[in-house]
């Protein structure tokens, strides 16, 4: 068991009013009193400084921020244009226009993560760095070039309020459409009924408004940690998607014909979802190397064991819509443990980016990091394997896969 920080915003969950006085201490605690940040109104100069020192986030020699902060364009006013459909989903080493990542202005802990993300992608993709207010543009670039220096030319910072960084599950679904033109798809979004997202869920038509892109709803709840795709016709996600729309009465065959109406696919596979992973998602099961090569978690003792086995061996019969067979291929899956004796943690080294020619692979500092390392060098001999440090935003439930979105570049 450990006691670690919780990166969520755990002071914006509803409670029932007699546990609230108590419920508030307690967030305050974990998280270390960061929600006073959460309000615009709280972001003066003053304030914003107070707060950076508290965490130690400021450079060396810096003592305060000045008051004159560069502004940063907000986003543009929805404007829906429906496209052509069905979307194809481009595979991840197909060529990526840019990512989107959602910095942790709440989650100090989590700021070299996502710098280190930034850092690997910049030199050959553009980031998408999303913040929500001005306010925060001048810490997070001060602070970057004294720890993570990067060419600021390929990053574009964007005001857009959000109500939690696992941008992956609702950000915008980018395929092209039958021209090889660039659209999105809104899919439904409210995963967690205790916490307030409506923001989050607005993003995909803030976003596509942003760049002058048509995008459509598609009127199932899923999250893009929970599609992995070739790009000629396969999908694989977790069997997650057809249990959440059992409950609203729709079948498989349902859903499915949903999602054909939506996405370019012929075959779908549902793998078994971790057990007590809140999400269900795929991306913390197996990961796509390319059309043929598959990696997948081991099957670690305890409770996962045999759904890990399984979808093993479930790779080990099927085959993509080509009709080609698997090469399944084992990373480590660390053993579970509980945050705050509440939370199970899931390592999963299947919860990675690839982007580019290069894959970043989460590592948590464990034993296990070096063989994952290695065993991605070989499964993608070709890409650069960069890793990213993740010890702390595996205490909210994901790692590099669930903290970025890429948008693959219009053919």
């Amino acid at each position: 068991m450990t006691f670690d920080f919780i990166p969520y915003p755990l002071w914006r969950r509803k409670v029932s009013p007699l546990l609230a006085p108590l419920y508030r201490a307690a967030a305050n605690l974990i998280t270390r009193g960061n929600q006073p940040m959460d309000d615009p109104a709280n972001l003066t100069p003053a304030r914003l400084a107070d707060y950076l020192t508290r965490w130690r986030m400021l450079p060396p020699g810096m003592l305060h921020i000045g008051d004159d902060l560069e502004r940063v364009p907000a986003d543009a006013a929805p404007d829906v244009n429906p496209p052509p459909i069905p979307l194809r989903l481009p595979a991840q080493w197909e060529r990526m226009e840019a990512v989107i990542v959602a910095f942790p202005v709440l989650y100090p802990p989590l700021w070299k993560t996502h710098a280190a993300m930034i850092q690997a992608i910049a030199p050959v993709a553009r980031v998408d760095v999303l913040i929500p207010h001005p306010a925060w543009y001048a810490p997070i670039t001060l602070w970057m070039d004294a720890y993570y220096p990067v060419r600021w030319e390929n990053i574009r910072f964007i005001v857009a309020p959000l109500d939690d960084i696992w941008v992956r599950d609702y950000g915008p679904i980018v395929g092209h459409d039958p021209h090889g033109k660039q659209a999105a798809v809104d899919a439904r979004f409210s995963p967690l009924s205790a916490y307030p997202q409506a923001n989050d869920d607005q993003l995909p038509v803030r976003w596509a408004a942003l760049r002058g892109i048509p995008v459509h709803h598609l009127p199932l709840y899923t999250e893009g940690g929970n599609i992995w795709s070739d790009g000629a016709g396969t999908l694989i996600m977790s069997d997650e998607l057809i249990d959440r729309h059992a409950h609203l009465g729709l079948s498989r065959d349902q859903v499915e014909s949903q999602m054909h109406r939506y996405f370019a696919f012929e075959k779908l596979i549902l793998t078994p979802r971790l057990w007590r992973e809140e999400t269900g998602h795929v991306d913390l099961v197996c990961k796509l190397a390319d059309a043929r090569t598959i990696l997948v978690g081991a099957a670690t003792p305890f409770k996962n064991a045999d759904r890990l086995r399984a979808a093993r061996a479930l790779f080990e019969r099927e085959t993509n819509a080509a009709g080609e067979r698997y090469r399944v291929i084992e990373l480590p899956m660390p053993q579970v443990s509980l945050n705050w004796g509440v939370y199970p943690i899931w390592r999963s080294y299947t919860n990675s980016l690839t982007v580019n020619q290069r894959v970043l692979v989460p590592v948590f500092g464990l034993s296990s990091d070096d063989a994952a390392l290695r065993i991605y060098q070989d499964a993608m001999p070709e890409h650069q394997v960069i890793p990213i440090p993740c010890e702390a935003a595996v205490m909210g439930g994901g790692a590099v896969h669930c903290l970025t979105k890429e948008i693959p570049a219009a053919r």
